[in-house]
């Protein structure tokens, strides 16, 4: 079996983060480890409270995985402090990880800032060279990229890195078609708006089916076609928990003898 590492900030509430993360590999084929670089007291309303895991910690978490279990793809998520950041790095070029995802993960769907200023700088310079492919949003791009991006045309402008890129554009610039660049070449996802409002974890859920897809030897074209086909359905389910942006259904296709409820 293929196996994918995240390494990510805990969500309380299940939808984003660590726990989307892993329900997300675990249904498209993948065994799911996880290094955890914060706790979180979140729900779909908001967040609450952020605690940081310690550098040395966090790079325990990093040798026991690698030194045992080594994972196929590493699907990178929230890291909102500098010294975390150079762990990471450190850790990733120590045992050489491939297929490396990196979500830059800087605002959470409720609006809350999860990540400090300086922390963004060291994000650029240390994660995004070791990455293969990155997964902003419009507004992260816009963070990363130092400029607005209000159409098709500027995030193609956007698109500066040297890794390929997917700009995510369901944040009201189209019609949630994504823009991936590879190899210097550009490629439109065309995606169809699913009318729900629960879409906490969106960006962490499609993230880590692209990681998902990578370590399973797809190449990253059909990586993330396979990764939107996923989080369609994801959100297709209309899931509706919470009293703010709730999470997606990421169990939506493995309905088995095993979800059966109680006739009782």
């Amino acid at each position: 079996m293929r196996t994918a590492l995240t390494i990510a900030g805990s969500d309380s509430s299940g939808g984003a983060g660590i726990q989307a993360d892993i329900k997300t590999m675990i249904t498209n084929g993948v065994y799911a480890m996880s290094a955890i670089t914060a706790l979180t007291a979140q729900n779909t309303t908001g967040v609450q409270a952020i605690l940081n895991v310690t550098p040395e910690f966090l790079g325990q978490e990093l040798d026991s995985v690698f030194q045992d279990i080594y994972p196929d793809a590493v699907k990178i998520g929230m890291v909102s402090d500098k010294d975390l950041i150079h762990v990471i790095a450190e850790k990733l070029k120590q045992y050489k990880a491939e297929n490396i995802v990196v979500d830059p993960v800087m605002v959470a769907t409720s609006g809350a800032k999860l990540i400090s200023d300086d922390a963004v700088e060291i994000l650029k310079q240390e994660l995004f060279p070791l990455a293969d492919v990155l997964t902003p949003n419009i507004p992260e791009a816009e963070v990363l990229v130092e400029m607005s991006v209000t159409n098709a045309e500027e995030m193609i402008e956007s698109e500066t890195y040297h890794c390929a890129v997917l700009c995510k554009g369901g944040h009201s610039i189209n019609d949630a078609n994504d823009l991936l660049y590879y190899d210097g070449k550009y490629c439109w996802f065309e995606g169809k708006r699913i009318d729900n409002p629960n879409t906490h974890g969106t960006g962490c859920t499609l993230s880590s089916a692209i990681a998902s897809n990578l370590a399973k030897g797809y190449d990253l074209q059909t990586a993330v076609k396979r990764s939107k086909q996923y989080i369609s359905g994801a959100l297709a389910a209309m899931l509706d928990l919470g009293k703010g942006s709730g999470p997606m259904d990421h169990g939506f296709a493995i309905r088995n003898e095993y979800v059966k409820e109680s006739e009782k």
